[in-house]
């Protein structure tokens, strides 16, 4: 998974909110395929590999997280959530 590092949950205090952006895994993959930046999760081990991340460290950084939005939405709505949350501390999840 994209962004975790060990000690993140270290700095969670740090912040008003903590905000997981998930996808279901056909997602992840489809957009893992169709991206033209970066060409990890081209090759089949690959692919297992984001999808075995997904189920070992989502459930994880779920509980560390005081918002999760569905990131397959349309950008504009998670944009309009998160600036929700940005403006809002009560921890309630979106």
């Amino acid at each position: 998974m994209q962004g975790c590092v060990r000690n993140q949950s270290k700095f969670y205090d740090r912040f008003d909110a903590v905000v997981l952006l998930s996808a279901p895994v056909d997602v992840i993959l489809d957009r893992v395929a169709r991206r033209t930046t970066n060409d990890y999760g081209g090759s089949p081990v690959e692919r297992a590999m984001i999808v075995d991340d997904l189920a070992t460290f989502e459930p994880l950084l779920r509980q560390g997280c005081t918002h999760e939005l569905d990131a397959s939405r349309p950008l504009d709505e998670l944009v309009a959530d998160l600036i929700e949350i940005a403006s809002d501390d009560d921890g309630t999840r979106v």
